[in-house]
């Protein structure tokens, strides 16, 4: 396992904590997963953060799904929001959550979609730091919206539309 925490220079301020538990090739480094929520949190104005991302197997993914979604099935990302303590938001205690991403579903997802991998981990980080955000997409207009930040990050990226392709 590796535990890395990183604070970013002066242009935003976040701290990451990095978990690798799965052996997979081709992750992203610690460096570019930093440069990727650096550009959401820059994107959508967020304060100061502090995020963990625990990249794991299919058997926790599968097992965290079902005790906190119900469902039985390995997922892409999970996001896990900061407990809010009271009469003290989240975000401005500093913490926005947990991210787990599951390297295989990332990969096997990319390869089915015809993906570069590289682009579709950068798609799963965006996405679910923009859920520790508070974003969603249950409803078509909260889709739309989020949708148009993950195009308009991934793009300060330097990744093409996840959504090109397809009809979500």
């Amino acid at each position: 396992m590796s535990d890395r925490r990183a604070n970013r220079g002066a242009d935003i301020s976040m701290t990451i904590n990095l978990q690798v538990v799965a052996e997979t090739d081709g992750l992203p480094s610690a460096d570019e997963l930093e440069n990727w929520l650096g550009e959401v949190l820059r994107s959508t104005d967020s304060p100061p953060a502090e995020v963990t991302v625990r990249i794991v197997e299919e058997d926790e993914s599968r097992e965290l799904n079902a005790r906190f979604r119900h469902k039985d099935n390995a997922t892409n990302v999970l996001s896990f929001p900061a407990v809010t303590v009271p009469g003290l938001p989240a975000r401005a205690a500093g913490t926005l959550g947990d991210l787990v991403i599951c390297a295989p579903v990332v990969v096997r997802e990319a390869t089915e979609q015809g993906k570069a991998v590289r682009a579709h981990w950068a798609h799963m980080l965006v996405h679910g730091t923009l859920h520790l955000l508070g974003f969603d997409h249950l409803e078509e207009a909260e889709a739309q919206r989020m949708e148009g930040l993950e195009r308009q990050i991934l793009a300060g990226c330097g990744f093409a539309d996840p959504y090109a392709d397809s009809d979500a």
